[in-house]
This record gives structure tokens, sequence and C-alpha cells, in this order.
């Protein structure tokens, strides 16, 4: 479902002077670190302090403080004489203020609190009477707020109970939460209601730290967010979030599905807002073109130039087959994050568009405590000098390395070359004989599945080219590009080329309902629970599929931007054009004994909107290149694909994969007390 619900990597560090030192760090949450840690109340461990810091259910969340505030943005994005104010719900322990101290804050700001729920199960906000939070969705609060973390939840103007209007990750998106950011560390204005004058203040119970995250439209803004530099913002963790608005809507000029950002304005935005946003959208349609041009409103609305401005520390998690917020979107944030040294960390899943508590919980519970231990309490547990990336192999087998792209990973030109049958041809190092081609006729009614299960048999609409069969394991890692010369029929012409994995697997069923989960009827809690508010929540389990075929990554264009990829023109029939398509980012392993295929076709059905025309289009071999980033660079393809050898092989300096136990597996003993999570 669409938003509308809608350098190589480098191990982490801290280079950032502006960026307070651990140390420090430690100090000012030190009264709170000793509280949540050391402190066991009746019913908790009193045995004292464990070998490994980490923040204990000390507080009460029955007994939490719930409140609502309105921040000041300093926008009037609804043009109604007075600067938007942003709803902010807070749910924080009592004790910690009570007794003077003051804790950090785990913040999920999000347009979807009131339209269209959040999490696997939809969960919106929920109020009493009097207005007053009682609700709020997923397991945050529940889990974190015993543990001495304040949690707030953000509604983006104009939506839910926030002023303005909503502007689809633009200026009004970012501000929404920043402004509460710095409310929470004292430059900003807050008030107690939305239209009042009593203001109220954070800096009495907060310590300024904050820790932003969010799935989808929400680990968007936390994006946005870093990529200003606002002083507070210790950390984010954005979940199959957006880099680039314009990456969402199109792709290297080429419309994606519904490219059209004014409905999900509408979407989202309150019933109040639609009346008087009207305005807004218009101006929205105007500055973003279905043409795919490049326009202010685009850079407006790209992080990804500014990664240099991020303080924070960065979690990211995508699934490799989310094919509603896509791979290149982590991909481009990932190597710009790691081009200005900011510390980081990643998991990518074999799931489509889904939530790390749905598709590997006990462990993203546990890792995600200690991340925010580390950057929001000052707790030395040893997090950012673990492995930086964990990669799903297979549904529920996990492999780890050390940084990502791993040491060893280097680009490999791989070269089309025609075959015995038509539109069929082989995969290799050696570069077609000039004057080689091969000619498909686009057809939007075929997508890329289509095509991977033809890729041995000449068909009219794509053309595939495959390695032999591989004698050793072969790992993609990063994102590649496909430089094709292509001469069109027609005016108009849209590209697609695939990298594909030939071979029986068993995989995630990512494009089967649950994208790669079912969600079953048990439950597990994590956190404290109260009659308003359950941490208890549906169990899920993998869906699989069984596959002869799996596309590793995928990459989309307009032909006519082949000169400028801002700006589209007509094309010439009969002229050679050569373009460069960017392949979303990808980690995976085409084993020995399957092939690897490269497939360029045209329109992608239901990912890429098609052309105003159908045209036909000539490929130049010759002129046609892959260029792959594999582990152990060209030796690894030549041992690969040249006479018979063991398999696992790495290059010298190569990182080693650590394996680690499947979810649900018997895992090493750890300190502390266990994760809850029994069945209810």
């Amino acid at each position: 479902m669409p938003i509308p619900v809608p350098v190589r990597g480098r191990r982490t560090r801290r280079v950032r002077s502006s960026r307070r030192p651990l140390a420090v760090l430690a100090t000012a949450a030190l009264t709170t670190a000793l509280t949540a840690v050391l402190i066991s109340p009746q019913g908790a461990r009193a045995a004292g302090p464990p070998s490994v810091p980490e923040s204990r259910p000390v507080y009460s969340y029955g007994d939490a403080v719930r409140e609502s505030v309105w921040v000041d943005t300093g926008l009037d994005g609804d043009a109604d004489g007075r600067t938007d104010r942003v709803a902010v719900d807070i749910v924080r322990p009592r004790e910690p203020a009570a007794a003077g101290r003051r804790i950090p804050v785990i913040m999920d700001a999000s347009p979807y609190y009131a339209c269209c729920g959040r999490g696997n199960e939809g969960q919106r906000k929920t109020y009493d009477a009097d207005g007053d939070p009682v609700g709020f969705p997923l397991f945050y609060d529940n889990y974190f707020v015993p543990r001495g973390y304040a949690f707030v939840a953000v509604d983006l103007a104009g939506t839910s109970r926030s002023d303005g209007c909503d502007d689809v990750g633009g200026r009004s998106d970012v501000q929404s939460a920043k402004a509460v950011v710095d409310w929470l560390n004292g430059r900003a204005r807050g008030y107690t209601t939305r239209t009042g004058d009593r203001t109220a203040r954070a800096t009495a119970w907060s310590t300024g730290d904050v820790g932003m995250i969010g799935k989808s439209w929400d680990g968007t803004v936390a994006n946005g967010v870093a990529a200003t530099g606002v002083e507070g913002l210790r950390t984010i963790v954005p979940i199959g979030a957006i880099s680039s608005w314009y990456d969402y809507f199109h792709s290297q000029g080429a419309p994606l599905y519904d490219a059209n950002p004014t409905w999900l304005s509408d979407y989202v935005n309150s019933p109040e807002a639609r009346a008087r946003c009207g305005a807004v959208q218009e101006r929205i349609a105007a500055a973003t073109p279905y043409s795919g041009d490049w326009t202010p409103a685009w850079s407006e609305r790209d992080h990804v130039p500014d990664a240099g401005k991020v303080r924070a520390s960065v979690f990211v998690v995508h699934g490799q087959q989310d094919l509603n917020v896509r791979a290149h979107h982590f991909g481009r944030w990932w190597d710009a994050l790691a081009a200005h040294g900011v510390e980081r960390k990643i998991w990518l899943s074999q799931t489509g568009h889904v939530d790390p508590f749905d598709f590997r919980r006990a462990d993203w519970v546990r890792t995600l405590h200690r991340w925010f231990d580390h950057y929001l309490l000052g707790h030395d547990n040893g997090i950012d000098r673990e492995p930086m990336a964990d990669i799903e192999r297979a549904p529920d087998r996990w492999t780890t390395d050390r940084s990502w792209p791993p040491r060893g990973t280097a680009p490999t030109v791989l070269r089309p070359a025609p075959g015995t049958a038509p539109g069929v041809g082989t995969l290799g190092r050696t570069p077609a004989t000039p004057g080689s081609t091969e000619t498909f006729t686009d057809d939007p009614a075929l997508d890329e599945l289509d095509w991977a299960a033809d890729a041995d048999r000449s068909t009219p609409a794509k053309v595939s080219f495959t390695t032999r069969p591989l004698t050793r394991d072969l790992r993609i890692s990063g994102a590649s590009t496909v430089t094709v010369t292509a001469t069109p029929t027609t005016e108009t012409a849209h590209l697609t080329a695939v990298l594909v994995d030939l071979g029986p697997d068993t995989i995630r069923a990512y494009n089967a309902a649950g994208e790669g989960i079912t969600t079953l009827a048990t439950r597990t809690c994590w956190g404290a629970s109260t009659a308003g508010d359950s941490a208890c929540y549906k169990e899920t389990q993998a869906r699989t599929a069984d596959v002869a075929h799996t596309v590793v990554s995928r990459g989309w264009a307009d032909l006519g931007t082949w000169a400028d990829p801002r700006r589209g023109r007509p094309l010439t029939p009969g002229r050679a054009y050569t373009i460069t398509l960017n392949l979303a980012a990808t980690d995976h392993v085409v084993p020995a004994g399957h092939r690897l295929a490269l497939i360029v076709a045209g329109t992608d059905k239901d990912l890429l909107d098609p052309p105003s025309t159908r045209p036909t289009l000539t490929l130049d071999l010759a002129r046609t290149r892959a260029a792959v980033p594999l582990l152990g660079g060209p030796s690894a393809f030549h041992r690969a694909t040249t006479g018979p050898g063991p398999t696992g092989d790495l290059p010298p300096g190569a990182d080693v994969q650590h394996r680690v136990a499947p979810t649900g597996a018997a895992a090493p003993a750890r300190t502390g007390a266990p994760i809850p999570g029994e069945a209810r």
C-alpha cells in the first residue's frame, strides 16, 4: 500500500565536534541513568547494577503524566493570520519530575494518528472526555516510559488536532517536528491549549535529548529533522523511510504509480484542514509536475544533500523488497551519511513495507532498547562497537557485517552479448561485438515477475542476459547502475532494468498480503498496560513463497532525461540515446548453481506509469553495460563463472559474516532480565 497509509560504509565512529561527547552525554543524564538502572522497586531485581548498563522498568506506567501541549511552529501554512500550532501528546513517568530529575524523549511525529492509524493493527490515538490523551499507538510508550523515557507523539501540521496544512514532506512537515525538538530544549513556545495564551514548558522535566523514530512518512520526517542539524536531536531510527520525495513519486523523470502529492495531502489532512487548505494543495500540484521535471519544490523535499548537517546517529531499517518506499531511499541516504562520517547502523530485511516489530520482534525490542540507552542515556553498552549491518538472507535467517557495504566490495562491469535466440543473451565480462543489437516493444500489461519467468525465452516485451550457472556464491552489496544505448521508434519511452537471481529459493512473500508476514491471533506483551493502552500485540510469522527466480534490484527512467536527469525532452525516433539507470541498493547472495540475469524492458506494470506512446527500442549491446557492486569485485565474478571450485571464498581483507541465530531459536545468554514477551 503506498505511503498513504500512503563511499562504502565505515565502522561506527564519532567525528563531529558539534556533537556532545559520550562522557558529557552520560553526565547530563547521570541522575536519570542511576535511577533507571540502579534503583530496584518492589518486584524488581535488588541485586545491584548489571554488568552491562541497561535501563530498567522502575517507574509506574499507570501513574504516568499524560498531557497535551500545542507548540508554535512559527509558520502560517493555512494563511489565517496566526502562526500554526501542532498538537503534541506526551506520556512520561511522574516520579522523576517529582524528584527534580529530567529525562530524555523518544518522539514519533506522524500525519497518521487520526486518519489511518499506526502499526500492523492500525492503532489511533485516543482521548478522554476532557481531551486528554489515553491511548498511544505502538509499544514505545508502554515499554520505554517505565524505563525512564518520555514518549511524545506529534501530529504534523494540518493533521488531527494541529493547525496549518500538510505539505507532503515540505517545510511545514519538517518544522512541525523540529519545533517540538526546539520546545523540548527551551527554544520554542508551547501552550496548554490550541488557542490560549498559557504557556507550557518542558525544560523542568526534559533533558532536551531526543530520539526520533517512525516508519514510512514518520521516518521521513525524522530524516528531514536530522538534516536540519537541530541541536538536541541525538539519534533517529527511520524505518522504511523516504530520503527524497521526488524519488517517491518519480524515478529519473519517469512517473511512478500515483505520482501526485496532492492526494496524499488530502488523505492525511483533518476534515477542518481540507476545508481551509485548497490553496496549499493547488500550490503543491503546480510545483510538482507529473512530467517528472525537477523543481525547487523537490529540492525542498530532498534531504540527501543536507546529510552533512546531521548531528544525530542514524539506525536505518528497510525492506529490500519494499515497493512502496523503494530501496533507492535508504541507499542514497546511507551513502550520503557515510560520506560525512555519521554514526550509523542498518537492518535490511527480505520484507516489503514492514516494521521490524512485525518481522523480528524480540531482537528488535532488545536492540532498540540498547540503542536508545546508549544515545539518550549515555550507557556504554557496546552497541556502537558491534557489527554495523544485519542482513536477512532467508526468512528469519540473519547475518551481520562489521561495515556495510562490506570491505572488499567493488563495482564490477558486466556486459550483455547476443545468444542463440532473439532477446536471450549472455552476461559476462566481454563486450559484445560492435553492431550487436536486441529489440523489444513496451508492453504495459507485463511486470518484472513476468519478464523474470520468461528470462530464458524469446518474448517481444523484454531482453534478458544471463550468466552461466555459478560455481561459487556471488554477493551483491550496494547500488548497481545499468547504462544502455537505445534507439526508440517514438518520441517518448520508459525503461526498466532489473537484476534477477535465477534459481529456486524460499523467500518472504513480499508481493502478497502482509508483504512477507502473516498476522496471528495470539499476542505478546512488551511493557506495561493500562485499561486504555495495552502493551500486547498480535504475533506474526514469516509468510513465505517457493519461487524459481527472485528480483534482486530494480531501476526505472524516462529515456527523455538522457541529457539532463532533471528535465525530460522529446525523443527523435531513429536516434540513439545513452542513459544510465540507477538501481536500488541491495544485499543479496546469488548462490552457487543459480544464475544472475540482467533484464531490460519498458513499463513495469503497477510500479511505473506507461509513456504516452508504445515504443519499440533497439539496444546497442556494445554500448550497454551494468556496474554491479560485488564482494571480491571482478575476480569474484571470474571465479564464480569459470570452472568448478569451492563456494564461500572471500578476497583478502574482506569482512567476515557472522551467523545470527534464526528468530525464535535459542540465543546466547545475555546479561540482565529477559525481555518480556510471554504469550497472552
